[in-house]
């Protein structure tokens, strides 16, 4: 009987952990390594729960945590949004346009805006806790680490100041800082807790050291990169401004491949399966290129271009594109599941939480679906 009992309660832990894991979404692609990687298995068919007006144009990618979605508009606005409602909670805001997405951690808001500044915001209060100045605007998310010998826990962030700067996040102070040759658009990836990994507007990949911002290794690719870095297995995958998708091994500066298609430009990040990387192109396509070769699986066509960052799911690529739809295709064959006609460019990434989509759009709402049917 005692075990028994014991079996249950396990049992119950176990599926209210898998809940808990997936009920939240504090970082644009999902964690540090940057995946765009969700374990939930989402349903065949979109029914639109709420949409909120943020006011303004929309590019900044939304973060959900503890039943609150969170993302910054043009007019300089941080939302804070009812998950179940679509209601405003409370506003902030900012100097400039916010069109970096949002970091949650720590009961902060963590968002960047191209006054230059990151700020600290509580979750609860939407009240400022601190701000720190760069000398550029910041376009893309801060990351969360805590670094291997000091243990302290830290925030990183890329600049148009050309320079990566890792912050204390209970205060805000400088730890260091690492300059490029040019700006840094994307955003900067945690790769085995010891090194930041980013790409910059001078075509070059860098590896620095967490612990104090040394330089690792640069890595030269073939034109300016402004995504994000997804990394797995001492891989880092990043697409450029010209034509190539790199894969690049990050112990040795070695380019592994490079998957080229037609000369146009990828400001889409990836995400990654176990064998397989997902990536929009301005050719309004959605490639999926196999991980080991880099030769083409499937590629699907959209009517605009993507510069959308996909999520993957068990089964699913999900993904906006220019053409004002909310895409779900199929992992295996890249076949179109389901789509969901907003009319308005989706440039952001897609929030996951449960069995919900949250995304943004440039017509300045953002809209909360929850899939349905068959998985």
């Amino acid at each position: 009987m005692i075990l028994k009992i014991l079996f249950i309660s396990s049992l119950l832990c176990s599926c209210f952990y898998s809940q808990a894991l997936f009920a939240d979404w504090p970082r644009h692609r999902g964690d540090a390594a940057l995946n765009g990687y969700s374990e939930t298995q989402l349903g065949n068919s979109l029914e639109l729960k709420w949409s909120y007006d943020t006011g303004d144009y929309l590019k900044s990618s939304v973060v959900v945590e503890n039943g609150v979605a969170y993302t910054g508009s043009e007019d300089g606005v941080l939302h804070a949004i009812s998950l179940k409602t679509g209601k405003k909670k409370w506003t902030y805001k900012t100097e400039m346009a916010i069109e970096a997405p949002p970091l949650l951690h720590d009961n902060r808001v963590i968002v960047g805006s191209t006054d230059s500044f990151l700020y600290s915001i509580d979750q609860k209060t939407g009240k400022l806790q601190w701000k720190y100045e760069t000398q550029g605007e910041i376009m893309g998310a801060a990351n969360q680490a805590v670094r291997p010998k000091s243990k302290d826990d830290v925030i990183v962030v890329g600049s148009y100041d050309n320079f990566v700067h890792c912050l204390e996040t209970i205060s805000g102070k400088l730890l260091w800082k690492f300059e490029a040759q040019n700006y840094i658009n994307g955003v900067p990836t945690i790769y085995d807790n010891k090194y930041v990994v980013f790409g910059g507007c001078d075509a070059m990949l860098y590896v620095i050291g967490l612990e104090d911002g040394k330089n690792i290794r640069s890595i030269e690719v073939e034109a300016p990169i402004a995504a994000s870095v997804a990394i797995a297995n001492g891989v880092g995958y990043v697409g450029d401004m010209d034509r190539s998708v790199t894969a690049c091994n990050l112990e040795t500066g070695e380019i592994i491949w490079n998957y080229r298609q037609k000369s146009f430009p990828y400001f889409s990040s990836p995400a990654l399966s176990d064998r397989q990387v997902f990536i929009g192109g301005r050719d309004k396509g959605m490639h999926c290129i196999d991980r080991m070769s880099g030769k083409k699986v499937w590629r699907f066509s959209a009517r605009g271009r993507i510069d959308s960052s996909p999520v993957i799911t068990m089964n699913k690529v999900i993904f906006g594109a220019m053409d004002g739809k909310l895409y779900l295709v199929s992992r295996k064959n890249g076949q179109e599941i389901t789509s969901y006609e907003i009319g308005e460019p989706i440039s952001s990434t897609p929030a996951i939480v449960g069995q919900n989509i949250i995304v943004g759009c440039e017509d300045g709402n953002v809209y909360a679906f929850e899939s349905k049917g068959n998985k």
